[in-house]
């Protein structure tokens, strides 16, 4: 826990809720943050133990992405933090709660520790927090504060996204790269950009409520209401460049699957080149073939015997055969070209 007390700032390291409870009720605005666990059942216990009523937790919980109430003397948030690793989307629940001069962090305990980095200088930026300020406006700097940490570190998602894309970009232009592998890693790709926009466009909704929701325990304040304002920008430009991004892998599938087709052609015209010479090949052959089993079942009178005028014949009747079926393959369709 970081608080404030008349600028003074105090920090207390400590597992236990209950050693908290006291140093709240001294402080002017005070950080909870927590690591739990189970989110579901520690989040009520901790909860319960600083004053909030378990039915907001359970309506907060039991979503799976983004979730606001306000109920006058407490408001809860459930907003996503977002990590990726590997093109490995992971979505898990932020838990904030604001009440009487405190907000509670909470968030299950595991790879996602965004909030370690700021709590190690908590106390600078509370101390910045103006001493003469209401209680809603100091509590409005600190969630804000707390929220813009919070996408921040979403928003690195998008860098590493755009990092595979530059090797995706990179494999294209190789030659001897193998297409079947590319366009299962664009589609890969594309869906992790999915669920990375779903993420953002459930964090905007929570913000816009916490904008336009009037919530007792936020500030009046235009000039404090303009920092949550910026936060919905700043995700909504994010939400931009991911769907910019997202119409250039789009693109990218199209190209992957017209350089498919390209391959299927030049296959076909092979296929085609090499049927239709087989064709004119075995028409060449099977007429001479022809011509000898009739004469060599003819009667004698009908023989050739000499051996230098048979095969005269069967020379010349080659060619005009394959002269003959060359022609009325060419008559009928024309004969694929080789690049």
């Amino acid at each position: 826990m970081v608080s404030v007390a008349k600028g003074k700032p105090t920090r207390l390291d400590s597992p236990r809720v209950h050693d908290m409870v006291r140093g709240l009720h001294e402080a002017d605005v005070a950080w909870l943050n927590f690591e739990v666990d189970n989110l579901e059942a520690d989040a009520q216990r901790i909860a319960s133990i600083l004053g909030f009523s378990g039915t907001l937790i359970e309506s907060l919980v039991r979503t799976e992405l983004s979730e606001y109430e306000d109920r006058d003397t407490e408001l809860g948030l459930l907003l996503p933090m977002i990590r990726i690793e590997n093109l490995e989307v992971t979505v898990q629940p932020l838990l904030v709660l604001v009440r009487d001069n405190f907000v509670l962090t909470m968030y299950k305990r595991g790879k996602v520790t965004r909030f370690r980095k700021f709590a190690r200088y908590a106390e600078t930026a509370m101390r910045k927090i103006p001493q003469d300020y209401t209680t809603p406006d100091k509590l409005t700097i600190l969630l804000t504060r707390l929220l813009d940490e919070n996408n921040t570190r979403n928003f690195d998602g998008i860098r590493r996204i755009e990092d595979q894309g530059e090797k995706i970009a990179g494999d294209l232009i190789r030659e001897d790269i193998d297409r079947r592998s590319m366009a299962p890693r664009i589609y890969h790709m594309k869906r992790a950009l999915v669920q990375y926009l779903d993420a953002l466009w459930a964090s905007l909704d929570v913000i816009q409520s916490l904008r336009h929701g009037d919530a007792e325990l936020i500030s009046d304040e235009e000039s404090l209401l303009a920092r949550v304002a910026l936060l919905g920008d700043d995700v909504q430009r994010h939400i931009q460049l991911s769907e910019h991004m997202s119409e250039v892998l789009s693109g990218g599938l199209e190209v992957m699957q017209s350089i498919y087709n390209n391959q299927l052609q030049a296959l076909n015209n092979r296929m085609s080149f090499v049927i239709t010479w087989l064709t004119v090949l075995g028409t060449a052959v099977l007429v001479p073939n022809t011509l000898a089993t009739v004469l060599s079942a003819a009667p004698p009178e009908l023989q050739i015997q000499d051996p230098t005028a048979f095969l005269a014949l069967m020379i010349v009747s080659t060619g005009l055969s394959t002269f003959a079926a060359w022609f009325w393959v060419r008559r009928r369709a024309p004969i694929p070209r080789l690049d």
